[in-house]
């Protein structure tokens, strides 16, 4: 196969990327991109490599442990050669792992499954049951003597139960727990902050004075037995129950498989518990549980072909911008929207990404054709954290906003707002940008319109059958069934589901009526307020700014939107199909005075169900974790906001702990 220039650079890139970044991360324990971002570039030369064989190297990160060992600490040369693990992200892939191994096997093998704790690795030799060395792991055949500082951690005996000659291998790690507190006195002397429990815990064992480990809340478990002058257990789970009885620390939290079935129920209940243990886990590990079959499997140089490490989704990913173009806002603003290589994040794919506006563009110094960090911001929104320059192709473009845009109504112009970073249309009320009011307006946050989705709603505007918010509630069941798609159930389903909405709170009316800064919480601080639309339209500037939780921006911009005549015309409009019902807000109740934030899938209710029922209690749904939050219910799922208080200590609970709390 001809390899192509394109794929030969782009290896080479890879290639000397990747080693800056190992070097940083297991050498000096100061990474700068997160563990899924350099999983996912070290991915992407594997699989350069298997296309273009050529390309593959024996000192490339892809073939051989990554590590080496400080130059301040003693050298040990590894009596038992150690190795890291494959890794998997897809149960595809876990599939073709399981498959080789029964080709080989001639039947179905049975697994050990572990959690896969994100610390760093220790080789521990016992001599006649006394621990005389410890060392890392290194590049797998030179580690670093660390003795004197793996003596501090008062979990792991000095003196084995018997006296007998033994190698085995572990994870030091730091309690999350004891990682914020950590963080938090470094903050106080003006020291840098570790990036994660991990590199906190390599820093912790990778120093020359043994006080300094001595004083954080170090924890190991031992997992594997590498050498020992006893018989060797016969399984994996034995070797664990062997490693036990000699007195050393083991995870309690490993299971027995007999199928896939039982592998992949597994990963899925720790991928949702994680947040459940004091220490960081960042997927789980499958060993082939018969030790025999182990030996006849073996090793590649730099992993053994009988285990293979299971990550959870990747919270960071990296990815290609293929272009850039604009969308519109039901308000006219126009945002640039990122097209990129689809890429799984956080168990979805993605392929678009907000750009936010013009000066998010310079600052990050975004291109077409460049390789960057994406994470989902708040469970849900994809983000680009930071470009690749290192990865950056000729070929990549600055993007210019442009000065007209087919989505603007008018002559299509566009002008920046003054005094803001935002672009929007000159003349507003193009098509697109009213199918987009008519979408929120119909949306689950505001009027609720089961069925009444994006290309429903332009269908509609397309016939000429609605063109404002009003107009939605004439529309008759004969008109729906003129159009393409609809027939009988459908179109009386849209009918039942607008005359539900007829019915609507004050606040969620003010959701729907795409207010500018009028969201969620401040339409309840608006509707609980006032109590009805009368008297809101009546409110001045003065008043609506006066309101703790609203502030002179946003009741400028709602005084202002009152005081528009069309808008005025518009709600006289609306009234005659529609009841307003009040909201109140109690001014006592379980949750007063906090701030809660909901995250994840719960089991019963929706997150829009769970936040009315925290304004209901007297607290505030917050959209992010901050010191400020008072706790978090999290669901499946739940992502960046449950790791984000996990880091600051914020206290995290299930949805029954939560109606428990409000007494339901």
């Amino acid at each position: 196969m001809t390899l192509p220039k394109k794929a030969r650079e782009r290896a080479l890139r890879l290639r000397e990327l990747l080693a800056y970044h190992a070097h940083r991360y297991y050498t000096l324990d100061a990474p700068e991109l997160s563990d899924s971002a350099y999983d996912m570039l070290q991915r992407e030369l594997r699989a350069l490599e298997e296309r273009y064989p050529a390309l593959l190297q024996k000192d490339s990160v892809t073939q051989r442990v990554v590590g080496e060992a400080l130059p301040m600490l003693a050298k040990v040369r590894h009596e038992v050669p150690q190795w890291s693990y494959h890794d998997a992200f897809t149960e595809e892939e876990v599939r073709a792992f399981d498959e080789r191994v029964r080709k080989i096997s001639g039947g179905q093998p049975t697994y050990d499954l572990e959690l896969k704790i994100d610390g760093l690795k220790v080789v521990l030799t016992y001599v006649k049951g006394k621990l005389v060395r410890a060392a890392t792991r290194g590049d797998g055949v030179i580690g670093e003597d660390v003795t004197h500082n793996v003596r501090t951690i008062a979990e792991l005996p000095r003196e084995l139960r018997r006296p007998i000659d033994l190698i085995v291998e572990g994870e030091v790690y730091l309690a999350r727990s004891g990682f914020l507190k950590l963080n938090e006195e470094r903050a106080k002397r003006g020291e840098p902050l570790f990036a994660n429990p991990r590199n906190a815990a390599a820093g912790s064992i990778r120093q020359l004075d043994p006080s300094i480990a001595a004083e954080r809340p170090l924890g190991v478990f031992i997992y594997d037995v590498g050498r020992t002058s006893e018989s060797f257990p016969g399984t994996q789970t034995e070797e664990l129950a062997y490693l036990a009885e000699l007195g050393l620390p083991v995870n309690r939290e490993h299971r027995h498989a007999d199928s896939l079935k039982d592998v992949f129920d597994f990963w899925e209940h720790w991928r949702e518990a994680r947040g459940a243990v004091d220490y960081q886990i960042d997927g789980m590990v499958l060993k082939v549980e018969n030790r025999a079959l182990q030996e006849v499997l073996g090793y590649t140089g730099k992993a053994p072909r009988f285990a293979l490490a299971y990550k959870f989704p990747p919270e960071q990913v990296e990815t290609i911008i293929e272009d850039i173009t604009l969308q519109v806002g039901r308000t006219g603003k126009l945002t640039p929207v990122a097209h990129l290589r689809p890429v799984a994040v956080a168990g979805t794919i993605v392929a678009r990404a907000t750009l936010h506006n013009e000066d998010y563009i310079k600052e990050k110094d975004i291109r077409i054709a460049d390789t960057v960090i994406l994470q989902k911001a708040g469970d849900i929104i994809p983000e680009i954290v930071s470009v690749i320059i290192a990865l950056r192709p000729k070929r990549s473009r600055r993007w210019v906003f442009p000065t007209h845009s087919s989505l603007c109504g008018g002559d299509g112009s566009i002008e920046r707002v003054p005094g803001e970073a935002a672009h929007r249309c000159v003349v507003a009320g193009s098509f697109e940008q009213q199918a987009r009011k008519l979408v929120h307006f119909a949306g689950k946050h505001a009027l609720d319109v089961n069925g009444c989705g994006q290309e429903t709603i332009k269908q509609l505007m397309a016939h000429d059958l609605v063109s404002d918010f009003d107009d939605l509630f004439t529309v008759t069941k004969d008109e729906l069934l003129e159009l393409e798609g609809f027939e009988e159930t459908k179109a009386s389903k849209l009918i039942a589901a607008i005359e539900a909405a007829r019915d609507v709170p004050l606040n969620r009316l003010l959701i729907g009526l795409s207010i500018p800064h009028v969201g969620d919480e401040t339409a309840f601080l608006l509707a609980a307020h006032f109590r009805t639309l009368a008297a809101l339209r009546a409110a001045s500037e003065e008043a609506l700014s006066q309101i703790e939780g609203i502030g002179p921006i946003i009741g400028r911009s709602v005084a202002a939107w009152f005081r528009d005549d069309a808008n005025r015309d518009l709600l006289a409009r609306l009234k005659k199909y529609i009841s307003i019902s009040e909201v109140s807000a109690p001014k006592r109740g379980p949750l007063a005075g906090q701030t809660i934030v909901i995250t994840g899938t719960l089991p019963t209710l929706s997150r829009e169900e769970a936040e009315a029922r925290v304004r209901l209690a007297g607290g505030k749904a917050g959209s992010a974790v901050s010191v400020k939050t008072s706790f978090v219910v999290a669901g499946s799922s739940a992502g960046s906001k449950l790791a984000k208080a996990e880091e600051l200590g914020v206290p995290v609970m299930s949805e029954a702990d939560f109606l428990k709390k409000l007494g339901a």
